[in-house]
């Protein structure tokens, strides 16, 4: 296995659509998974898409929370997924991403959703998730079509760096409040 080296915004591989994964069980398609994960977690990150690591392929891997209450974080390898929205209810909530180290953002996003996708051996993966596992999902999926966090928020005022949020003037988030986040170790 290997630490890949994560794309910062600005680089090309992040504003293209990614190309479909033609193989899931291609050998070549499990050796990128697994340096995904060691490179997900050398960087503390939560998520990772394939084309952070300069890769355009239509595969995430993430910490997905457990189904339980203090239960560990899932994780969960998508390849090739298709998010449908449930609802038209959006929720605000603060994201980082290791493509913009350093920085957060408060970023609207539906509040459930269903995702169907590939897992690493070709059987369907096919889940309706709400909260900070459908925020988590539609991160990660975002990069496969080319977009940051950034592009969705609705108010740039709301970017800072992570350690300006104690100035936020409109709320204080408490410390316990989830962002997700490439870029710190939980949650996302």
């Amino acid at each position: 296995m290997a630490i890949l080296k994560i794309a910062r915004m600005g680089h090309p591989v992040l504003r293209r659509r990614a190309d479909r994964v033609e193989d899931p069980t291609a050998p070549e398609i499990q050796q990128l998974i697994a340096d995904m994960i060691e490179t997900m977690e050398d960087a503390e990150g939560a998520g990772l898409a394939a084309p952070q690591v300069h890769v355009p392929l239509r595969l995430v891997v993430f910490h997905a929370p457990g189904s339980v209450e203090n239960e560990a974080p899932v994780l969960t390898v998508l390849i090739n997924p298709v998010l449908t929205p449930l609802g038209d209810e959006m929720d605000d909530g603060w994201e980082g991403c290791l493509s913009l180290p350093g920085m957060v953002g408060l970023t609207p996003r539906h509040m459930a959703i269903r995702y169907t996708a590939l897992a690493p051996d070709g059987s369907l993966i096919d889940r309706s998730v709400d909260g900070f596992h459908a925020r988590v999902v539609q991160h990660e999926c975002d990069h496969l079509e080319g977009v940051l966090y950034p592009q969705r928020m609705t108010d740039l005022g709301d970017l800072m760096f992570r350690e300006e949020m104690r100035h936020y003037e409109r709320g204080n988030p408490s410390e316990d409040e989830e962002i997700v986040s490439d870029d710190v170790a939980g949650p996302e």
